[in-house]
């Protein structure tokens, strides 16, 4: 397994380790326990839970992607394999499906066809490669894999938003999983503009999560296909929009997290950078705000508090217009778009008016 508590395998990786152990057992490889599996980066050993033949040609094993510090919604989940062991009949001698957990394919612009099982190609390559040699000659394998609580966890997931329905997708590039690693999330988010690319849908709308998906959703007159949520990495998903062609949309979401663009912060994390109240009081300044309003301003705590403020001294409208204008001014800075800029608060209630529904 992975050598300390930064580190774990890919969902992709245990699917691999199942199916070799499942083989194993149907080879007459006793008391299996744990595999051997060579991953793009380097060779791992898998603990496996369960590994039962069912019969001469029938196998199957369990195993779960260990804890590791991230919050990965798959950590601790059972993943199964069943293998067995077919005369065969095609070229190919691992024929990979997927059963119970794992999502379909129903929309373009993904790594699989649509139609096809949830199974990205580094982990069909890696059960391929693992279980190739082993298969004897003149037979072939069919490979299952199967999630048993992937239907539910899949609730959690960016899945049902691509049109994976039925589970989740078994995924990896490396086969090792990075605490804390941004890439999984950014190529889960960024696949979101494939999808809206491939189905022509147009005027999308960025949101920064879940919550700005449900204002937009309640106040604009659009479907969740024209919905593309940023998470923290606003200034990667406008990049790579920007790669693709898409260089017109709407971003809308709660004031407390735009305003950050408005400094230039396009990675919103908390953690990474903050600068709310700095932001509110130079634009309250430059809208005429007294330095006793000023303060009260930076001493608050939020932006609801300080949108409050800005009520009471009749200017919050006029300051929120200065936020958007500097949003699309950063944006411009840094990337070729045309940003139709919508602040809103907690409740959904606009807070600038200069923009276009």
């Amino acid at each position: 397994m992975a050598t300390d508590n930064y580190m774990g395998v890919t969902t992709g990786t245990v699917a691999t380790a199942c199916s070799l152990a499942a083989l194993d057992a149907i080879l007459d490889s006793p008391d299996i326990a744990c595999v051997k599996v060579e991953t793009p980066k380097k060779t791992l050993d898998i603990i496996i839970d369960e590994c039962k033949k069912v019969n001469d040609v029938k196998a199957y094993a369990v195993a779960h992607k260990n804890p590791y510090n991230d919050p990965d919604v798959t950590v601790d989940l059972a993943i199964v394999s069943t293998v067995e062991l077919l005369d065969k009949t095609s070229e190919s001698n691992v024929i990979i499906t997927g059963g119970e957990g794992v999502g379909k394919i129903t929309k373009p612009g993904l790594q699989i066809p649509v139609g096809d099982y949830a199974i990205n190609p580094v982990p069909r390559r890696m059960i391929v490669e693992n279980l190739k040699d082993k298969i004897p000659s003149g037979k072939m394998v069919k490979v299952t894999i199967s999630i048993p609580e992937g239907a539910k966890i899949a609730k959690k997931t960016m899945n049902p938003k691509l049109g994976i329905i039925g589970g989740i997708s078994v995924l990896g590039t490396t086969g090792i999983a990075r605490s804390m690693s941004s890439d999984a999330y950014k190529n889960s988010i960024v696949t979101q503009l494939d999808v809206a690319l491939a189905t022509d849908v147009n005027e999308l709308v960025f949101v920064p999560g879940n919550i700005g998906e449900k204002l937009a959703l309640k106040k604009l007159d659009i479907t969740k296909e024209q919905i593309v949520q940023t998470g923290n990495y606003v200034g990667f998903m406008f990049e790579e929009a920007e790669k693709r062609g898409i260089t017109k949309f709407t971003f809308f979401g709660h004031m407390g997290k735009l305003i950050k663009v408005a400094g230039g912060i396009f990675n919103t994390k908390h953690a990474v950078a903050d600068g709310r109240r700095e932001i509110m009081v130079a634009h309250a300044a430059l809208c005429g705000a007294s330095q006793k309003d000023l303060q009260r301003l930076f001493d608050s705590k939020t932006t609801d508090d300080m949108m409050d403020i800005l009520n009471e001294l009749n200017i919050s409208v006029e300051v929120s217009n200065s936020i958007a204008d500097a949003i699309k001014q950063r944006c411009l800075q840094r990337f070729d778009l045309d940003l139709n800029v919508i602040l809103v608060d907690m409740e959904g209630n606009y807070l600038n008016n200069n923009f276009i529904i």
